[in-house]
């Protein structure tokens, strides 16, 4: 498996490529309706990705007590603005913004991140990761995978990723017994946790060593350092690192939605 980084970094100079050969190039309106240091972070990250490759990107900050109705009618506005390729809304959303309402309001011709049920893309980070895969010549077909985790934004359209390329897909999730997990996890040739909690998997649990770990996980340990749901260095074939890991993937899955809504 090539690492994240070079993979990264090696798609982003054919995104360039392709960028470069455009008349017009396709544009990213990015709103943000919170300033917590994270999405600020994430924002800038997005940011730099899209002047890295010679996207366009329009950057909307709205202050934290705007409503939901000035929020859902702006986003309406660029829905119709001929200009707007794609559109993203930072998440979380403060208490009052209904998520769903702001992920239904925006087209499905402009969903960047693949939110709504209607988008033209797949979500960002599930695709991203299934992307990184097919590259890396894995093989799908036939095999067992085992989703951790069952939100609509990773846990399910993963589900229904892997299960198009001809895998035996089965989810686990917080009610699943003691006794299934061991055996879904024991029987995985990869797994993909996107639960959100430090040593969701660990050197006890019983996995093939030949398996593929994929850790969608973003958590901070004791002394605040960035770490995922996964025990480090499992002894298994692949296991992605956190960070610089599914984080990359997604956001270089973002600028492909974006330039496949172009398209």
């Amino acid at each position: 498996m090539i690492e994240i980084t070079k993979y990264v970094e090696l798609e982003k100079e054919k995104l360039k490529k392709e960028v470069e050969g455009l008349s017009k190039k396709p544009l990213l309106a990015i709103v943000q309706i919170n300033q917590n240091d994270a999405s600020n972070t994430y924002v800038k990250g997005k940011i730099k990705d899209l002047e890295e490759v010679g996207l366009l990107y329009k950057h909307y900050s709205f202050d934290i007590d705007t409503s939901e109705e000035k929020l859902l009618s702006f986003i309406e506005e660029l829905n119709n603005d001929d200009e707007v390729t794609g559109i993203i809304v930072q998440l979380p959303l403060p208490k009052g913004i209904s998520e769903e309402k702001v992920k239904r309001a925006i087209s499905p011709l402009k969903d960047a991140d693949g939110f709504n049920a209607y988008s033209k893309v797949d979500p960002a980070t599930p695709k991203g990761i299934l992307n990184y895969l097919k590259d890396n010549n894995f093989d799908f077909k036939g095999k067992n995978a085992v989703v951790l985790g069952r939100s609509n934004i990773v846990g399910k359209p993963m589900h229904d990723l892997l299960l198009k390329e001809d895998m035996n897909v089965t989810i686990l999730h917080s009610k699943t017994s003691l006794e299934d997990r061991e055996f879904y996890l024991a029987h995985a040739d990869l797994i993909v946790s996107a639960v959100g909690k430090v040593n969701t998997i660990t050197s006890k649990d019983n996995l093939k060593k030949s398996a593929y770990l994929i850790d969608v996980g973003i958590n901070r340990d004791e002394n605040g350092k960035l770490i995922g749901d996964l025990e480090r260095n499992l002894d298994v074939a692949f296991q992605s690192p956190v960070p610089k890991g599914v984080g990359l993937l997604t956001r270089l899955q973002l600028l492909k939605n974006l330039m496949e809504l172009y398209r």
